[in-house]
């Protein structure tokens, strides 16, 4: 069994997801959602990845395994992972999610595909199936057929259907590998074809579908491996039937070791979101931002006063209660394990910006087929009225503190956007009264912000109203637009930060003791905040120094977790994390050679 760690693939479809370890064993899937049951839970095992007795794992093990090599098909979510033996034989496992357009819709069903095919000699495996229910608390009970194993895990049904031989696959029976073995693990429904006919006919429409989605995107000319790996990374952590985004697809994995920090991530921010919409329509992959402006409808047409809670439901469910599942022991026994998350509970004044910032585009790209009209903007108008009513009120902020309340320079950041972009909106709709009314209010917030959160001693915007600590969200200042990047007091900022929160090419968010003491591994979201500000500054070459190192620090397939530790580099926090991969798009984008460059 292979050692726990973020070393790790992601397979999905924006329907089911998975993670699949170096060995080729998923370590991780929930179902029927992926904030749902971890049918695949090792990943939460404990230090040698055990929970009740048993492994909460799919592996599929090579006999006295000598190596292993893992890597994704060029331009799509397809993995594959090469094993050989000490022997010289080898098999290829390829480990998908089905989805591509069929009668005019998309097919992405909660379905894992994994073909096992011999490379060289006869190797021999063990297939060992073993899910579990109720947060790794409960072995399934198992009924079989002649070609399938159904598991009975709570209160859903899941079957898996094999053209190898079930009786081995029941036992975990060491067999040959001397032909391609087809694995289909979904819903409790038959298969119409033989199951490598089904498995082999799903990976190329897969594979085909994966490809042209790439080939739409707009791609600067450098780092184009690292923007198409973190955009389909990114749709993977999409619920496309809803049009929620969870910030990653993992719950608990700690923001560094036995620090209690452990959250449950598989939920929709409205900030997190936000930033994946924005770095996806840079590219052109418009369609996300069109299915979160139906997730976010849905939201405001349920709040009718226009107040937004933090996160969400990616059905929308508005009570996310966390609870500590005692069953499973944690990321290398670094529990606890919590599911749900709190914070939905928090107020965090950030998300009315948040929310119009998402969906602006809307008002003025011409390629999309349906532009925002005034209806909608009528709709967001009441998000705006929050905004304003709560600039200036106590809030948890985006770092979400549990135990006290400040007026958050970021989240009055945001709340000026809000009134700023309505403001745009009208003018774009000839509604010059209404112009008139949000510009007057995004001008009231400016000239709050820029009295109430300068520190004169410290020569720098501050994390709060009359306070003195800094935070990295204060580099988002030009980003928003509250003021340019070459302002004089942007600039003595940047400097403040890097003085007290960068660490070689780290950046932590804050370094002031929070409700569980001083943060210990770096915002690598921060980090790449700090490229941009260094690069709307003149200093590109800092910045790609910067952005070099981030990438050297990115798993074997080019993924990132929330965190790395500033002394170790290891990956921490949960995974994959949206915000960190926005952050590989947002700098390859700002840092690239002009195309004219290239030719």
């Amino acid at each position: 069994m292979s050692p726990i760690s973020l070393d790790l693939g992601v397979i999905g479809n924006a329907a089911a997801a998975a993670l699949v370890d170096r060995a080729g064993s998923i370590v991780w899937m929930c179902a029927p959602r992926m904030d749902g049951d971890p049918v695949f839970c090792r990943l939460l095992g404990g230090e040698d990845g055990t929970t009740a007795g048993e492994t909460g794992d799919w592996s599929i093990r090579i006999e006295r395994m000598a190596s292993s090599r893992q890597s994704y098909v060029r331009n799509t979510a397809i993995l594959e992972t090469v094993l050989e033996d000490e022997d010289g034989n080898g098999l290829r496992i390829t480990d998908f999610a089905p989805r591509f357009k069929a009668a005019g819709r998309m097919f992405r069903p909660l379905t894992l595909i994994r073909i096992i095919e011999p490379l060289k000699g006869a190797p021999r495996v063990s297939v060992l199936m073993r899910p579990r229910w109720n947060y790794g608390a409960h072995a399934p009970e198992t009924t079989r057929g002649s070609n399938h194993i159904r598991f009975i895990l709570g209160e859903q049904v899941l079957r898996l259907t094999t053209n190898a031989p079930v009786e081995f696959v029941q036992r975990g029976t060491p067999f040959l590998v001397d032909r391609p073995y087809a694995f289909v693990f979904g819903p409790d429904e038959r298969l119409a074809a033989h199951p490598l006919d089904t498995a082999h006919s799903l990976l190329r429409e897969t594979r085909d579908y994966w490809i042209d989605w790439v080939r739409s995107l707009h791609l600067p000319a450098d780092w184009q491996d690292v923007v198409i790996r973190s955009a389909i990374t990114l749709k993977l952590c999409s619920h496309e039937e809803t049009g929620g985004i969870v910030a990653a697809l993992t719950t608990s994995i700690p923001e560094y070791g036995a620090t209690g920090r452990t959250w449950d991530y598989r939920f929709c921010w409205l900030r997190d979101s936000f930033f994946t919409v924005k770095a996806l329509n840079a590219l052109g992959a418009t369609r996300t931002m069109e299915d979160y402006l139906g997730y976010v409808s849905n939201i405001a047409a349920a709040s009718p006063q226009g107040y937004l809670q933090p996160l969400f439901g990616i059905g929308l469910e508005r009570r996310i209660d966390e609870e500590i599942a005692g069953s499973l022991d944690g990321y290398r026994g670094l529990g606890p394990v919590r599911r749900g998350n709190a914070a939905y509970s928090q107020v965090q004044n950030d998300g009315y910006g948040s929310v119009i910032l998402s969906v602006i585009q809307y008002f003025f790209d011409e390629r999309l087929p349906g532009m925002g009209e005034e209806s909608l903007f009528r709709r967001l108008e009441p998000l705006g009225e929050q905004a304003f009513a709560r600039w200036d009120v106590p809030d948890a902020g985006l770092w979400e503190f549990r135990t006290r309340n400040s007026v958050h320079t970021h989240s009055s950041l945001m709340c000026w956007a809000a009134c700023d972009r309505l403001a745009r909106i009208a003018a774009k709709l000839g509604l010059a009264d209404r112009v008139d009314f949000w510009r007057g209010r995004a001008d009231t917030i400016r000239d709050g912000i820029l009295a109430r959160a300068w520190n004169e001693e410290q020569k720098a915007f501050v994390s709060t109203f009359e306070g003195s600590d800094l935070d990295a969200s204060l580099l988002l200042i030009p980003e928003i637009g509250l003021l340019p990047a070459d302002d004089p007091r942007f600039l003595s900022t940047l400097a403040a930060i890097e003085k007290h929160l960068r660490f070689g090419h780290h950046l932590y968010r804050y370094r002031a003791p929070d409700d569980f003491g001083e943060p210990e591994t770096a915002f690598t979201a921060c980090t790449f905040w700090l490229i941009d500000a260094l690069a709307r500054v003149g200093r590109a070459d800092d910045a790609r120094a910067i952005f070099e190192d981030v990438l050297a620090h990115r798993n074997h397939l080019g993924l990132l977790s929330e965190g790395i530790h500033v002394d170790t580099g290891e990956l921490w926090g949960n995974y994959p994390q949206t915000y960190s991969m926005v952050g590989l798009i947002n700098a390859a984008m700002r840092l690239s050679r002009r195309w004219e460059d290239m030719l």
